[in-house]
């Protein structure tokens, strides 16, 4: 096929790409895919012109915002199914759910599945519930991905720092503010493959006992990306040792959150194994982060899928997904 992989451009004219964009078209050529990188950062001109002048067969979306606003990427989704490209991962209404956590757990609370409770605060002063709060509590922005603007004030144990840490926020990303319960408990994430016949990968848990004196177990931006901060050098993901009948327990959650959002092709659900054996759904990332190190990869070679074959094999999901539709809509 002809594969165009959709990506980020930090700025206009940037040469700069994050490593996983090489990555994932060097898998797909190995299977002997004709393969372009269009990277995009906020012209729609740019991102038409572009697939006009490679005419994909099958578009590996790597985008994950599109113009000027940090979260494009439901519109992004909403342009390549009015172009009718066949495309990795979710389409405008499964992103769109998704990337707002509050949403997404009244879905999950209609599947009766566990999730911290909840308060949403707007910039301009609305509040939505979703069961009664008690300290401790964790603040972050409602839309955001990565631990965008997760850190150390994120965990808050009294009205004054809770206030605090809203008002910040809100000065900060321009977007409301998702305050949860803070779930004690062991870090747990769950990827999955698939769409009819879902494969649920073994868990993977990120190590956070190397955090030294007495940290939460969070795993703020500066684990997830700051490679020479003490947060990334002390949590390390790992294949979950867990005996048989708990993992089959995450992995079920896990599963029927991933049904719940209708996440498409793949994606990774995180979870908190609370230390009474509770399992709450803390987020659904649809579309998880594909670089060779991350915890999807890792999960996935421990199910026997090397890189290239789960490359490939997800942007197969996403050629055979569009073939269904077209037939349905053909009978």
């Amino acid at each position: 096929m002809r594969i165009t992989v959709l990506a980020h451009l930090e700025r206009e004219g940037s040469s700069q790409r994050d490593e996983v964009i090489g990555q994932v078209a060097a898998a797909l050529r190995r299977k002997g895919h004709q393969v372009s990188i269009l990277g995009v950062h906020a012209s729609l001109s740019k991102l038409l012109s572009g697939l006009r002048r490679r005419r994909p067969d099958l578009i590996f979306n790597l985008l994950e915002t599109c113009g000027r606003k940090e979260l494009g990427a439901a519109g992004l989704a909403g342009i390549l199914t009015l172009l009718g490209i066949p495309s990795t991962g979710g389409g405008p209404g499964e992103i769109y759910i998704q990337q707002d956590k509050a949403l997404a757990q009244k879905l999950l609370a209609f599947e009766k599945l566990r999730y911290p409770n909840f308060m949403v605060f707007t910039p301009d002063a609305d509040l939505e519930t979703g069961g009664k709060l008690r300290f401790p509590l964790f603040v972050k922005p409602l839309h955001m991905e990565a631990s965008i603007n997760v850190n150390g004030n994120s965990l808050v144990r009294n009205a004054q720092d809770l206030l605090r840490r809203i008002r910040q926020l809100h000065a900060d990303v321009n977007d409301a503010v998702l305050v949860e319960e803070y779930i004690e408990g062991r870090e747990i994430y769950a990827g999955i493959v698939g769409n009819h016949d879902p494969l649920v990968l073994p868990p993977v848990e990120m190590d956070c006992f190397r955090l030294c004196n007495g940290a939460p177990h969070i795993v703020d931006a500066a684990a997830k990306w700051q490679e020479n901060s003490k947060r990334y050098k002390g949590t390390h993901p790992a294949v979950a040792q867990l005996p048989d009948e708990l993992c089959a327990r995450l992995q079920k959650v896990a599963l029927e959150a991933y049904r719940a959002l209708r996440v498409r092709d793949y994606g990774r659900v995180d979870l908190r194994l609370a230390e009474d054996g509770a399992i709450y759904v803390i987020e659904v990332t649809a579309s998880c982060y594909l670089e060779k190190s991350s915890e999807f990869v890792t999960a996935a070679a421990a199910a026997g899928l090397d890189y290239v074959s789960l490359i490939n094999k997800i942007a197969e999901l996403a050629v055979e997904r569009q073939e269904r539709l077209v037939h349905s809509a053909s009978r």
